[in-house]
């Protein structure tokens, strides 16, 4: 998939922001990537469409194997992966070809355009099913010494208007220390200085920042608005039990299609301006997310990869020109008319939706780097 040609090289350069670490972030994106595409390529070859070549990476063949007739290979860059199938690639329809894709069924065409977003939210599924059944082996948490993790902030209380957002980790509160100091002790701290500014030490996406809040009186007692708990757990486990399964099956499907349709809605609310663009986060906030959760565990990481996936799931499912589910949505549309429509129309709206893509590709890029610089 061409998408790829820019995505790759975006996310070369978000690799080497200093502190964003390597590992973690090249799995997280270049892995759900890969996974996208192996999902188009294991579904052509289940319906018999004509692959020529599925490759892991871009550039020059380094290695592979003949499957068939398809070149199953290594490439010189593994950032992500492609599949090419022979007669017509969905991006050049001119390349037509009477035993090529253009004239396969149509139902086979859909399955190929949904390959790659069933592989999404089947990885999804499959992360939720061994968070659920680590979830029911957990039998307590204890904290351990850490910065506080900011949870919560209410939009009109003094939390919010010093500057405090969810997701800083607090590393000071006036004189409080973390980790040194617990979450009640900086309870007990705030409550005290109703009316007096405290300076707060805070690491926001690997920056530190120094704000200013000022209790609030509630009832006698100093409110800043703000939840907060450590950001570091020990979690004690029990032996492994046949029902956890059932509890890990559960969380797999509810919890997957809770967040599929959690995200669907936040796209919705996107559109109609609900939620502001600004809260977008392109390949930068990603690959920050993904170091800093590779860094707090497994579980956080695997949450994480269960979240990504399932976003790049729905967004490939809207009937956008030049994503999948722009592609199914033309097919859709010719069937509906009972005709299809000219290469030459076809290529204008594919066109489109690249432009219309890198565009909106180039303004999150922006803004990511607007983000990381205030």
């Amino acid at each position: 998939m061409k998408r790829l040609l820019y995505t790759a090289p975006a996310l070369l350069l978000v690799s080497f922001i200093p502190g964003a670490g390597f590992w973690g972030p090249v799995v997280l994106l270049v892995g759900l990537i890969f996974f996208h595409e192996l999902g188009h390529f294991l579904v052509a070859k289940w319906m018999g469409l004509p692959v020529e070549v599925f490759s892991l990476g871009f550039g020059p063949r380094v290695a592979g194997f003949a499957w068939n007739e398809t070149d199953v290979r290594l490439s010189l860059l593994p950032l992500g992966g492609y599949v090419r199938l022979a007669g017509y690639n969905p991006e050049e329809p001119d390349a037509e070809d009477p035993h090529g894709f253009l004239a396969q069924p149509a139902w086979k065409r859909l399955a190929f355009y949904s390959g790659g977003i069933l592989a999404n939210i089947l990885i999804t599924v499959v992360v939720f099913f061994f968070l659920g059944v680590n979830n029911a082996r957990t039998t307590a948490a204890r904290p351990l010494p850490s910065p506080l993790l900011v949870v919560d902030v209410s939009s009109d209380m003094p939390g919010a208007q010093g500057g405090l957002k969810a997701g800083d980790q607090i590393t000071r509160f006036g004189e409080l220390k973390f980790p040194g100091s617990s979450n009640e002790e900086a309870i007990t701290y705030i409550r005290a200085r109703v009316g007096q500014p405290i300076e707060v030490a805070v690491e926001r996406e690997g920056i530190n920042r120094t704000l200013t809040v000022t209790p609030k009186d509630v009832g006698g007692a100093g409110k800043i608005g703000v939840a907060f708990e450590p950001s570091s757990w020990v979690y004690d486990k029990r032996p492994l039990q046949a029902r956890d399964l059932g509890s890990g099956a559960y969380f797999a499907v509810v919890g997957s299609a809770r967040l599929g349709w959690e995200i669907l809605g936040n796209f919705g609310k996107l559109v109609t301006h609900k939620v502001s663009f600004k809260e977008v986060g392109g390949p930068i906030t990603i690959v920050r997310a993904g170091s800093r959760a590779a860094k707090a565990g497994l579980m956080q990481f695997m949450g994480l990869i269960a979240l990504i996936s399932m976003n790049l799931a729905v967004l490939n499912a809207l009937p956008i020109p030049f994503l999948d589910g722009g592609h199914a949505a033309l097919l859709i549309f010719e069937k509906i008319r009972g005709k299809d429509l000219s290469n030459l129309v076809k290529e204008r709206i594919l066109t489109g939706g690249f432009l219309f893509f890198v565009c909106l590709f180039a303004l999150i890029i922006f803004q990511d780097i607007w983000k990381l610089r205030h």
